[in-house]
């Protein structure tokens, strides 16, 4: 299942979709409405969301583990450090490797300060990097402190993100190179909105492989995409979410179309994210979708 997921994002198109679950004791309505619309058809696996924005929400891991045995397809399970020392991410990947959840996004996590449920503290031992060293020792048969395994894990795949925009482009390759050299195969941007940029992040993750191929270590770039179809929506991303650039253009037109009406605002929104989806198809078929579990949208801009 996972070796052909990474031979698709080795040699061929790639699409994921990521899921997030919600601040319930089941996840299973969220899956029913993938199969409902048949979207489980249309990608090559999923991705389960862990507590983004701090947000107390139904655990990943046993999402991805709901989702593989529903669709018998792999999911990239998302794992914070917000939330756990060395000793606590050792031990949900053991757990979860005998379920099969080998695919692993590892992430810093957003502050805890910004959580909904009282008084919290992040745990943060380390930024993401740290996830991904223990990811290699488990692939190299040991623990993060060295202790061989009596029976060894089955291959971890280890995936990490990078931001889409910077005002100093090298920064970003800066960060995908670390990513790299700490054993990441997979990188998921946040999300893109010009096509420039997209050429951009991908010169930057070839010279980001050039750098690491001493070590014999690379990556494939996944082009993030979010779509817009409010013009609220492309403010926000625009104004307060560092590392993402949604274009003058992509908000003038919402702009103008949210004064002919919600349907012309949701229909210019839906038209550009559309193309933009195309655009990256043609120009690198490897793509993260994520819609905020508005899955409706999903099914209209893969068919």
């Amino acid at each position: 299942m996972f070796e052909k997921l990474t031979d698709k994002l080795k040699n061929g198109k790639y699409l994921t979709l990521e899921t997030t679950p919600g601040h319930n004791a089941q996840f299973s309505p969220t899956i029913d409405k993938i199969e409902e619309l048949g979207l489980d058809k249309l990608v090559d696996g999923f991705s389960t969301t862990d507590n983004p924005l701090a947000k107390l929400k139904f655990n990943a891991l046993f999402g991805a583990k709901l989702l593989q045995e529903r669709f018998n397809k792999p999911v990239i399970a998302t794992m914070s450090m917000r939330d756990r020392n060395k000793i606590a991410l050792q031990s949900d990947l053991l757990g979860a490797n005998e379920f099969d959840i080998r695919a692993i996004l590892a992430l810093t996590g957003d502050p805890a300060t910004i959580s909904d449920q009282p008084n919290t503290k992040g745990v943060f031992e380390g930024d993401s990097t740290l996830l991904l060293d223990i990811i290699s020792a488990f692939n190299s048969g040991m623990d993060y402190s060295g202790k061989p395994f009596n029976i060894e894990p089955q291959p971890i795949y280890p995936f990490a993100v990078v931001n889409s925009y910077a005002k100093n482009p090298k920064t970003l390759q800066k960060k995908m190179q670390k990513k790299i050299k700490h054993g990441a195969i997979g990188i998921i941007t946040q999300p893109v909105y010009d096509i420039e940029n997209a050429k951009q992040l991908l010169e930057l993750k070839e010279d980001a492989n050039k750098e690491c191929c001493s070590e014999n270590k690379s990556a494939e770039l996944i082009m993030g995409v979010f779509p817009i179809t409010k013009l609220r929506t492309a403010q926000f991303l625009s104004a307060h979410v560092p590392g993402i650039n949604v274009p003058d253009c992509w908000i003038e037109k919402l702009r103008k179309a949210s004064k002919g009406g919600s349907e012309e605002e949701y229909k210019v929104g839906f038209d550009l994210s559309k193309k933009l989806v195309d655009d990256l198809q043609e120009l690198h078929p490897k793509i993260h979708l994520m819609t905020a579990n508005q899955f409706q949208i999903a099914k209209e801009l893969l068919t």
